[in-house]
């Protein structure tokens, strides 16, 4: 046993004490678009986003979210009514200084990481199977209540970087586009029957958006650059229609359980088709970075230009929306209709009463 868990079981048993929201607490997992600094914590990792001008136009300094402000995560925590959560490694530490407290759940999200567990496993970032130990370790040593999970939010966003990476030139692909989604989602299935086991209930499952138009694609030698990548959303969203299958069945597979399929990439594909209705001037090129679409080169690093008006660009840096787009989508997620997210809404997973 290692000394974080020899401290976690001289801290007291409850940790995570009921709020008087509707939902105590809400527990992430994911990648980048949740990340709220837990690869800044994870000094082995070279996946970052804790420098200038990350988060800028709201936190006033880099807090290692991969955008210029809050994320989708942070905005559905205030839409519930709950302070930000914290990364799950800015808790440990607090832990081993004796003043950890997850009264609002925690964000174990790491940039980069995917469903595969070799996906940027050369960046050192936390994969999902090892973000689902982290707070299994957490539940087993009664750090949390199980009644408190019963009744929080669980969000799960992830699988972008696996398509992504699946069409790196320096790596030649052993499993067809089929099979390499299905290889994703045996591990959706099997992140549903952890997280079930652990006491989940309220489960947000958002699909992927549309990978191939992210800036970034600029950096591949088959990528269009005057459209998305056409080969790389038809991937996506043949993962995200598979994914909302399993999604359907979770009532069903899973006593008590209840789940939302979010359409994240209908949301985003609507940013694209009517941009000024949603208040977008440039919906292709990223705010901050440099090259071709501003994809050449990561936000920050040396040699980088901004734009003056990140409000107006869908894209902030070459893999990752601005907080304008992120706010946006956490709205339509919130409040929206079925086109956005079914079989009901956030706003309805977070009142609804379940019984056990």
């Amino acid at each position: 046993m290692d000394l974080l868990m020899c401290l976690l079981l001289l801290i007291s048993p409850v940790v995570l004490a009921k709020s008087s929201s509707t939902v105590p607490a809400i527990f992430t997992f994911g990648d980048s678009i949740f990340d709220a600094g837990n690869n800044h914590y994870n000094k082995n990792c070279t996946a970052q986003a804790d420098f200038p001008p990350y988060g800028s136009s709201f936190f006033h300094r880099p807090t290692g979210r991969f955008t210029n402000g809050r994320t989708v995560a942070d905005f559905i925590s205030e839409f519930v009514g709950l302070p930000l959560q914290k990364p799950f490694l800015e808790l440990q530490i607090q832990i081993l200084n004796g003043t950890s407290n997850f009264s609002n759940g925690i964000n174990f999200a790491s940039a980069g990481s995917g469903l595969l567990l070799d996906t940027n496993k050369f960046m050192g970032v936390t994969p999902i199977q090892t973000q689902l130990q982290q707070f299994q370790t957490l539940v087993e040593q009664n750090l949390i209540e199980k009644s408190i999970i019963q009744e929080s939010l669980f969000l799960l966003e992830t699988g972008s970087n696996d398509i992504f990476n699946y069409f790196l030139p320096f790596r030649a692909p052993t499993l067809s586009p089929d099979a390499y989604v299905n290889a994703m989602l045996d591990q959706v299935n099997k992140t549903i029957d952890q997280i079930y086991k652990l006491g989940a209930r309220r489960i947000a499952f958002f699909s992927l958006g549309p990978v191939g138009c992210v800036p970034a694609r600029a950096m591949l030698p088959n990528a269009p650059t005057n459209k998305c990548f056409g080969k790389m959303n038809v991937m996506a969203k043949m993962y995200n229609k598979r994914l909302e299958d399993i999604v359907n069945i979770i009532p069903t597979k899973y006593p008590g359980a209840i789940a939302v399929f979010g359409a994240v990439y209908g949301i985003t594909h609507r940013f694209q088709t009517y941009p000024a209705r949603y208040g977008f001037s440039d919906v292709s090129n990223a705010c901050c970075g440099n090259g071709t679409l501003g994809g050449l080169m990561q936000c920050g690093r040396e040699g980088y230009k901004i734009c003056n008006n990140p409000n107006e660009f869908l894209f902030w840096d070459f893999y990752h929306p601005t907080e304008h787009t992120y706010r946006l989508m956490s709205k339509a997620l919130w409040n929206g209709n079925k086109n956005h997210i079914r079989p009901f809404n956030l706003m309805a997973l977070a009142t609804n009463k379940i019984t056990f």
